[in-house]
């Protein structure tokens, strides 16, 4: 088959289209033959340095979307020709390739109505901004939200399925950005670029703060955004977690949720692998629904993965990047 090869670390920013062998199916396996691939940040940030399980050559891709080519003998869930949606364990070899290797019981089908291209928009970020919004926050408890980023992929997420539960959303994002957030659904937007975002957020909550933040920008940010927490509020950190130690004990009762979906697979349980397809299953239903968008701005050609995964890293992308496995 035809794959996208690291060959060794931080090399990403040069792979290339290569031959190499269809993998094996193990018992409870199924071989997806891809049509389209999500590009994320994790791609070049797990390339760089490489991860120690990893064999080279490695091939990179969390999130695929595509048609069931084979089944191993033990499996009874799915079937070839089966149109689904897989989030991969980064440890194993990932979507940019014609084939992927995937667990069984943790593809999610894809509906008629939803294309390939806009399904395997959701995972890593949309997934990652679920698990924030439904199983970390208390949503029924919280009236405003600081949501970072929301010009990118798990900001932008979040941004829509917080104003689905009908909250009030402020967003960090570049002023050039302000209409799409806006568009996706934040309330208010403050340019981080120009204004003191923490002077701006108690401003706009009259000098209270906000309920919850979600950060998928990093620890600096996540421990700047404890100032601006109301009391008893919350944090859902995805890039790092926040120096807890700005915070005196007994002062204001912040609750820290670290958010980290490849966790699941780390589990290795049925139980815990059981929640991508629930989570997946959910959002698809959602996008059907129209109360969600995909947010793909750019669809590219296989071969042109590298040149944007380097757009990424300059981390001025904004929305999702799908790329079109058979163009």
């Amino acid at each position: 088959m035809k794959a996208l090869l690291l060959h060794e670390p931080n090399t990403w920013q040069t792979m290339q289209i290569e031959e190499v062998d269809t993998p094996t199916l193990r018992s409870g396996e199924v071989l997806i033959e891809g049509e389209y691939a999500g590009l994320n940040p994790v791609d070049y940030k797990t390339a760089t340095n490489g991860k120690p399980e990893w064999s080279y050559p490695h091939v990179l891709g969390l999130d695929v979307a595509g048609t069931i080519a084979a089944v191993a003998d033990d499996v009874t869930n799915v079937q070839i020709g089966d149109r689904v949606l897989y989030h991969s364990n980064w440890n194993e070899w990932g979507g940019f390739a014609e084939f992927t290797r995937a667990k069984a019981h943790m593809v999610v089908p894809i509906p008629e109505s939803i294309s390939f291209a806009d399904a395997v928009a959701l995972p890593t970020a949309g997934f990652t901004a679920y698990q924030a919004i439904f199983e970390k926050l208390p949503m029924n408890a919280i009236d405003t939200i600081l949501i970072h980023a929301g010009a990118g992929g798990v900001g932008g997420f979040a941004i829509q399925l917080a104003k689905y539960l009908g909250k009030r959303v402020i967003t960090t994002a570049s002023a050039r950005n302000h209409d799409w957030v806006k568009q996706l659904g934040a309330d208010e937007a403050i340019d981080y670029n120009t204004e003191d975002w923490q002077q701006r957020v108690m401003e706009l909550t009259s000098g209270h703060g906000v309920n919850a933040v979600i950060d998928p920008v990093g620890r600096e940010t996540a421990t700047a955004s404890l100032q601006v927490i109301a009391y008893n509020g919350h944090i859902a950190h995805i890039a790092g977690a926040p120096d807890m130690s700005v915070i005196k004990p007994f002062t204001r009762v912040i609750s820290y949720h670290e958010v980290a979906l490849n966790a699941i697979h780390h589990q290795q349980d049925r139980v815990s692998e059981a929640n991508i397809v629930r989570i997946g299953t959910h959002m698809l239903e959602l996008l059907a629904a129209g109360e969600i968008q995909p947010m793909i701005q750019e669809t590219i050609p296989f071969a042109d993965i590298p040149k944007k995964l380097v757009e990424l890293s300059n981390r001025h992308v904004v929305g999702k990047i799908v790329a079109n496995l058979k163009a």
